[in-house]
């Protein structure tokens, strides 16, 4: 777990902000659930032999002997708290969220136990457009953040329970022929989670997967449709995609579309963003069937790229806009009270006061950053005026009537 320090926090501001004003565009309302649930809304959900549940959740029992876990996903406590609330029966809701999550798993670049997610999640609506709508959602965020270049669409259909069952038993079938050549991980799964070997990153099991059974050919034909309008769908809109038949969500709650956008800048650990359907998930917590599609990113993982990649724009960088200094101490009051004014009269502009006393006002203005610094002074009849800096300019002596129009001017252009 890791501390996100000052310089550190514009960064992810800049991505959080982006990410509101892309949901708003499209209708989304915020939810905020609490990080600790009931161990079993989790077993029920994700899957007890998964190996989340397994081996990465933090689980323990509060005083009354109930077993709580810190949330390792969102999705389960998203349907958890509209389910109580009332929210889903007979509706249609377009919900997102983020916040920490926490898995105890090895840490690896880009991914720490606790970890942040912002997360999507829509319910009531079964048709094919709700799963379009989140994935161009995505691919518009993709555009504004300059990362839509570095990132690919992979797309799958699981079907139905039911033919995913039916496939499931012929890959067991096939594997089991040949489980003395699989790796250790996906002899393990075989009994208990046999799709996620889809998944294996060993060379020797993916070498057998070549000629595994494939997923598509068990289809049935309403899951079948339902892909073809949703690839119909996202050819209009220009979104380019790769079909992979071996993408599986390590989840129990997925069916039909399942989807993850990934990047080949960050090595190995390329996922960015990953989702899809899971019609039979609120059933399973106890309440109506309900259809649902939604999707998580990472934000450690998305920061790490955008650093990688050099797209954090340069106002983000900088946290102030104008740093301001008094040129003798008798003055200090007056510059507290000129900048809230400045606050006032320029709305959004970020002012940095040098506090402390008189020292090092060039070398604290040069740390702060600020493009613009204000020396504020006072002429023999007591008007304010000052001299403004502008990066490599010259320096600008003004009356107080010209400051505000000077400073606006700059900080706008």
């Amino acid at each position: 777990m890791n501390d996100i320090l000052p310089e550190q926090s514009p960064v992810w501001q800049y991505l959080e902000n982006t990410v509101k004003d892309v949901l708003s565009a499209y209708g989304y309302s915020e939810i905020r659930m609490p990080v600790v649930e009931q161990t079993n809304l989790f077993k029920r959900s994700i899957g007890e032999v998964t190996d989340i549940v397994e081996k990465e959740m933090y689980t323990f029992e509060d005083r009354n002997g109930d077993s709580l876990t810190l949330r390792p996903e969102g999705t389960a406590s998203c349907v958890r708290a509209a389910e109580e609330h009332g929210l889903l029966f007979n509706q249609m809701q377009r919900f997102w969220y983020q916040g920490p999550m926490f898995r105890y798993e090895r840490p690896q670049k880009g991914r720490y136990r606790q970890f942040h997610q912002i997360g999507v999640e829509t319910f009531g609506m079964a048709n094919s457009d709700i799963d379009a709508e989140v994935i161009l959602l995505s691919a518009r965020l993709w555009k504004r953040l300059g990362l839509l270049d570095s990132v690919t669409l992979q797309l799958n259909s699981l079907g139905s329970n039911e033919a995913r069952e039916e496939y499931k038993a012929a890959l067991v079938e096939y594997l089991l022929a040949r489980k003395d050549q699989l790796d250790e991980d996906s002899q393990r799964r075989l009994d208990s989670n046999p799709l996620r070997i889809l998944d294996s990153k060993d060379p020797n099991t993916q070498a057998l997967l070549d000629s595994a059974p494939v997923l598509t050919n068990y289809l049935d034909d309403e899951s079948r449709q339902h892909f073809t309008e949703l690839t119909d769908m996202l050819d209009a809109a220009g979104i380019h995609y790769e079909i992979n038949p071996r993408l599986v969500r390590g989840l129990d709650y997925y069916c039909k579309t399942v989807f993850e956008w990934v990047t080949d800048k960050l090595g190995a650990q390329g996922t960015v963003c990953a989702g899809g359907r899971y019609d039979g998930l609120v059933k399973q917590l106890g309440g109506r069937p309900t259809p649902a599609v939604g999707f998580a990113m990472g934000v450690e993982r998305l920061i790490l790229l955008l650093e990688t990649l050099e797209l954090i724009p340069e106002e983000v960088k900088q946290p102030f806009d104008l740093y301001l200094a008094a040129e003798h101490k008798g003055l200090q009051s007056k510059v507290v009270l000129f900048a809230d004014q400045l606050r006032d009269q320029l709305s959004g502009l970020r002012v940095r006061i040098h506090c402390g006393g008189l020292k090092n006002i060039s070398q604290k203005a040069q740390q702060s950053g600020a493009p613009i610094v204000l020396l504020l002074k006072e002429t023999d009849n007591q008007q304010l005026c000052g001299t403004i800096w502008h990066q490599n300019e010259p320096e600008f002596d003004l009356q107080e009537t010209q400051i505000k129009e000077k400073i606006q001017n700059i900080w706008q252009a």
